[in-house]
């Protein structure tokens, strides 16, 4: 029996253990599209389009796409001829991707220690994955690594409103309301205890754009979406 004080096997906590976190990803990938759609109220299809328009993939753009879950994302990139490859650490996540997008080429791989060689693509971007790892400025410098001189960054991430009152109510919705929607919705509901604590957790729009500095990346920006429930950051490897 569970006592109080244990988590589910299936819940990550923040200390973001890379098996854990797979895990818990590994566990929820069937029906992860389906839940995210209804615990953001269907804003992360809105979220998706103003990604895709920064990412700005056209025929032959080499496209990482880091976080790739289900390839959802990839897979729009790719339907817009560039040359998008999905990885993702999670290998649940990894074979929904091939199951729903088997022409898209899809890797295993750590954001602390990606397995590509240098300057290999045009654009690196993550969505809702760089609050996962253990070592964001690692992360962003691997992918500064991995990114041609004169390309770019995509950073989707969950973030803070900046209207007090707005941030309270979403502070709310997190903390009573999504549990509960998890539970109607989601296919492992604790795993997404872990979510409400990582975004409470995570840093605001402007600590991000400066640890994005930090890595290595200039011209750093961002845009708030709903509120500044997801900040998009944006930002250029400096020329060789």
């Amino acid at each position: 029996m569970m006592t109080s004080m244990s988590r589910s096997p299936l819940r990550a906590s923040l200390a973001k253990d890379p098996r854990e976190v797979a895990g818990m990803f590994d566990a929820v990938a069937r029906r992860y599209d389906l839940s995210n759609d209804v615990m953001s109220l269907f804003q992360v299809h809105m979220w998706r389009r103003v990604t895709r328009a920064a990412v700005a993939a056209g025929p032959g753009t080499r496209v990482l796409d880091l976080a790739a879950g289900t390839a959802t994302s990839t897979a729009a990139y790719a339907a817009r001829g560039a040359r998008a490859v999905a990885c993702d650490f999670s290998l649940g996540m990894l074979a929904e991707a091939r199951r729903r997008h088997p022409d898209i080429p899809c890797v295993a791989g750590d954001a602390l220690r990606l397995p590509f060689a240098d300057a290999g693509f045009d654009v690196t971007t993550i969505s809702y994955g760089l609050r996962n790892v253990s070592d964001p400025l690692l992360a962003l410098r691997e992918m500064l690594r991995v990114t041609r001189p004169g390309g770019r960054l995509v950073v989707a991430e969950f973030s803070r409103p900046a209207w007090p009152p707005f941030r309270a109510l979403y502070d709310g919705y997190l903390e009573r309301v999504l549990p509960a929607v998890a539970r109607a919705f989601a296919s492992d509901a604790a795993a997404y205890g872990y979510l409400s604590e990582s975004i409470l957790a995570w840093p605001g729009q402007e600590d991000l754009a400066r640890l994005i500095q930090e890595a290595g990346w200039r011209g750093v920006a961002y845009r708030n979406l709903t509120g500044g429930i997801v900040a998009i950051h944006r930002a250029v490897r400096p020329p060789a």
